[in-house]
């Protein structure tokens, strides 16, 4: 099965030379990053080519109305579109507007994305229209077309729910799915504190078995761990309690074992 993974940015410290070259010796097939923050569009894409690396653009759009939050999609897409990606994943428009301003929103949004012929995956996040797995289904049914990133971490911790009453809208949410964020959450938080510890194991296995109904040809997938303070810290020193790249990295290599069992 042909399945990319790509290495967040989020987190990452040093140079961003360094940064690349440490993602493409660990064997990541690409990076994800919010194409807003690129400070050097031609140093970035030297990079990508020097370390044979993909790019995944994200697009946070902000603005106090759903005309504000259009016109940055369009801007933002604009901008990804440099890099000629495969995809793009979106964190798009807002969860407080009312629903016929989200239908309005994502009937835009999608002309937006057939005008340039890019893939454009939206994220089950929380903030966001598909924030919820009610909220998720209403959409998804009035545009077939639409097409989801799924990081249901955000869904655990909106339901406060391992989502055993959501099982039709996860297959549903499943088959738009284009892109993963792969990060293991649980009922209070979209963040376990170390996916590798035996207590998360429960949790670990449920969103295997959620993440194996998204699995197909030309799955693009992220171990999208954060850093402090989504990641947990120790009281009063501050210290995270696990180490971050490692976290991701065997996000990484757990994963491709999935793909390959």
């Amino acid at each position: 099965m042909d399945v990319t993974i790509y290495k967040s940015l989020w987190g990452m410290t040093g140079s961003l030379s360094d940064q690349f070259k440490l993602i493409a010796e660990a064997g990541y097939d690409g990076v994800e990053s919010a194409a807003a923050e690129i400070r050097d569009i031609g140093k970035f894409k030297s990079l990508l080519s020097e370390c044979g690396l993909d790019y995944m653009p994200l697009i946070y759009t902000e603005g106090s109305d759903v005309n504000a939050h259009l016109e940055d999609f369009r801007r933002l897409v604009v901008l990804a579109s440099e890099f000629s990606p495969k995809k793009m994943v979106a964190h798009a428009g807002r969860d407080l507007w009312h629903l016929n301003d989200q239908l309005r929103f994502f009937d835009h949004v999608l002309k937006i994305e057939n005008e340039f012929g890019i893939p454009i995956a939206h994220e089950t996040h929380r903030r966001r229209p598909l924030f919820s797995p009610m909220n998720t289904v209403t959409i998804l049914n009035e545009f077939p077309e639409l097409k989801v990133n799924a990081d249901l971490s955000h869904w655990c911790c909106v339901t406060e729910s391992m989502l055993e009453d959501h099982s039709e809208v996860i297959k549903l949410a499943a088959s738009r799915t284009i892109h993963i964020h792969a990060r293991v959450g649980y009922e209070n938080g979209p963040q376990v504190s170390d996916p590798r510890a035996p207590e998360w194991a429960g949790h670990l296995a449920k969103f295997e078995s959620w993440w194996k109904l998204m699995l197909r040809d030309g799955m693009t997938v992220t171990p999208e761990y954060g850093p402090p303070t989504y990641m947990q810290t120790m009281p009063n020193t501050n210290e995270p309690v696990a180490d971050l790249w490692e976290v991701c990295l065997w996000g990484k290599n757990r994963f491709q074992e999935l793909v390959d069992s």
